[in-house]
C-alpha cells in the first residue's frame, strides 16, 4: 500500500544517524548486494552541502529514495533512485521523480540510468546524451533534461 507513505526531504546535516544508516542501509542492499555490484557506493558526495536526500517511508523505514545533487557548472544531478524490492510495482520511482523534479524546479538535470530504466526516465523528459557506459558492472546511460525556459 502506497498511501501511508511519508515524503522526506533533509540536507545531510539535517539526518539523524538512525535516519542516515537506515537510507545507506536500504541503497547498499539494492546497489551492492541484490545487485551483486561492489562498488564504494559511499562516494563522498551525500556530504555536499548543496546534496539533497529525498525518501519515501514507511514509519521510520524507508521504502524508496534518491538524492540531488549540484554539479560545478549548476546542474542538478539526480541518483542513487532506489525502491525496496517489497515496494516494486507500485510507482514509488515515479513519486520521487516528480518530488525531486518539483524541488529542481526548471534547472537543467542529469543523471545515468541504469540502461534498462531509459524509457522510465524518458517519461520525465530526460534524453539519452552520450554511448552507454559501465558503472561498477552494470550498463548505464548518460541522460538530460533540458532547463525550463
Amino acid at each position: 500500500m502506497t498511501t501511508d507513505l511519508t515524503l522526506h526531504t533533509a540536507s545531510f546535516d539535517e539526518l539523524d544517524a538512525a535516519t542516515l544508516y537506515r537510507l545507506l542501509k536500504l541503497r547498499t542492499d539494492v546497489f551492492v548486494v541484490e545487485q551483486k555490484d561492489p562498488y564504494p557506493e559511499l562516494d563522498g558526495r551525500d556530504l555536499e552541502p548543496s546534496a539533497v536526500h529525498v525518501w519515501l517511508a514507511r514509519g521510520d523505514e524507508p521504502v524508496g529514495y534518491l538524492r540531488i545533487l549540484t554539479d560545478p557548472d549548476g546542474t542538478a544531478r539526480i541518483g542513487r533512485v532506489v525502491v525496496a524490492p517489497d515496494a516494486r510495482g507500485g510507482g514509488l520511482s515515479g513519486r520521487l521523480m516528480t518530488a525531486a523534479l518539483e524541488r529542481i524546479g526548471g534547472r537543467r538535470s542529469v543523471l545515468a540510468a541504469q540502461s534498462h530504466l531509459a524509457n522510465f526516465y524518458a517519461r520525465f523528459g530526460y534524453e539519452v546524451t552520450g554511448p552507454e557506459f559501465l558503472d561498477g558492472s552494470i550498463p548505464h546511460l548518460p541522460m538530460a533534461r533540458p532547463a525550463a525556459h
